[in-house]
């Protein structure tokens, strides 16, 4: 559990964290078989055969989640091509609905800390995504997978997060939907987490990060008093 007094600026995965939409989200995934399917001249079977298949494979050697990127790029695919394809078939506007109550508590989480997106959706689709929900107006900063063309899990790429937030690894909170891909890289670099999946552990995060009060006793000239930055 991570001490929310420390905590200075909050970090969330887009899909699957910020909204859930399992519609959008099979559309996602049959928007890259069609991708594939495109590439290794295939029907739209085949490729998905061929690309759960492949996620199995990877996933039994690393011993991690795959994401969709990963699969394409072992299939022969790029990242850019994939996304290029998402950003000229996806309408994520007929799927989504803007929950006000997820709007409301990012709007509260803003008035304490500098927030953030940090996604693998590229930036066409994630802004189209985020200005749709009403998640705009309280970012501080969105990064997505064109900033780097690098999919997460991306070591380099959570280390720039941190360089351009300003804050030390353990006064950011990730928040994401998948440990491997969204949480396990910024654990291992200093940085508190929380894994959800569910709206309604959501919701929790900001019960999570009430302060809790200090009944320790006070010693004056005490040189152990907590730095604040």
């Amino acid at each position: 559990m991570f001490m929310s007094a420390d905590i200075r600026g909050i970090v969330f995965d887009l899909d699957g964290t910020l909204y859930v939409n399992d519609r959008f989200a099979d559309e996602i995934k049959e928007a890259a078989v069609a991708y594939i399917a495109e590439l290794k001249l295939l029907d739209h079977s085949d490729a998905s055969e061929l690309m759960a298949a492949t996620r199995l494979r990877l996933e039994e050697e690393n011993g991690t989640k795959s994401t969709l990127s990963a699969v394409c790029a072992e299939l022969g695919g790029t990242v850019q091509g994939l996304h290029r394809f998402f950003e000229a078939i996806l309408r994520p506007e007929v799927f989504l609905i803007r929950d006000e109550k997820v709007v409301q508590l990012l709007e509260r989480l803003a008035k304490r800390f500098a927030l953030y997106i940090y996604t693998n959706n590229n930036r066409v689709l994630a802004t189209r995504i985020i200005n749709y929900l009403g998640f705009d107006s309280v970012m501080s900063g969105i990064f997505t997978i064109d900033d780097t063309w690098q999919g997460k899990p991306d070591e380099r790429m959570v280390q720039k997060v941190l360089e351009q937030v300003r804050l030390r690894p353990e006064s950011v909170l990730f928040v994401g939907d998948r440990y491997d891909v969204d949480l396990r890289i910024p654990e291992q670099l200093g940085c508190p987490v929380y894994l959800i999946q569910s709206l309604e552990q959501l919701f929790r995060l900001e019960s999570l990060l009430i302060p809790i009060p200090d009944h320790s006793p006070l010693f004056v000239g005490s040189s152990s008093a907590p730095q604040r930055t």
